[in-house]
């Protein structure tokens, strides 16, 4: 099976996560998992890193740390994601040398060039829907999926309010891969090592 799911934690790890994570990437539909904690204590941070790539190295799943480099090379995971507000993508590169280096380009060409010109391994557009978990994110237009499967030969990641009924148009427009958090992690409906399965 394919994997094409860039996943995303939720905004909280509980103590019960690890059990679910270690679930949810069984499916081996899970290409990259992104920790995203944007308010955890640096020490709690490393703890909760160091049990999550077990899980990652366990399922064959790339680990990658948002915005924090420094904690990416501490823990040796498998790269970085940057957004356009996360500092220098350049110090960035240079520090992580071999390791993947992910941009957060919103919906933008210009940001999707300066980020090729960088040496980024892959290109995240978005938000194409309304997100839950970045409500006052900038919307994108799938036409930049097009542009970018015409122009930029590093794999894309759509991001944003992406669900089972909306993935497949992604996919077509030239999304390599689907990052998803909500429809996982806070479904009303579905578990989630369910949720995940409705992504082949």
């Amino acid at each position: 099976m394919k994997r094409l799911v860039y996943l995303i934690s939720p905004n909280k790890i509980s103590k019960k996560f690890y059990k679910t994570l270690d679930k949810v990437l069984s499916v081996k539909n899970v290409k990259f998992f992104q920790l995203r904690l944007k308010r955890a204590r640096k020490n709690s941070l490393l703890k909760i890193a160091r049990k999550i790539k077990k899980i990652t190295q366990k399922h064959r799943v790339k680990f990658i740390i948002n915005d924090n480099y420094i904690l990416a090379l501490k823990i040796n995971a498998d790269g970085c994601h940057m957004g356009q507000l996360d500092g220098s993508i350049s110090n960035a590169r240079k520090k992580l040398k071999k390791k993947l280096l992910g941009i957060t380009c919103h919906n933008s060409k210009t940001f999707a060039e300066k980020a090729i010109f960088y040496k980024a391994d892959y290109i995240a557009f978005g938000s194409f829907y309304k997100s839950k978990l970045k409500q006052n994110a900038k919307r994108a237009n799938i036409d930049i999926l097009k542009w970018a499967k015409r122009n930029i030969k590093k794999p894309i990641i759509a991001i944003g309010g992406i669900n089972n009924h909306n993935y497949k148009k992604l996919i077509k427009a030239g999304a390599k891969y689907i990052a998803i958090s909500s429809f996982i992690w806070d479904n009303p409906r579905l578990k989630p090592e369910i949720a995940i399965k409705k992504f082949r």
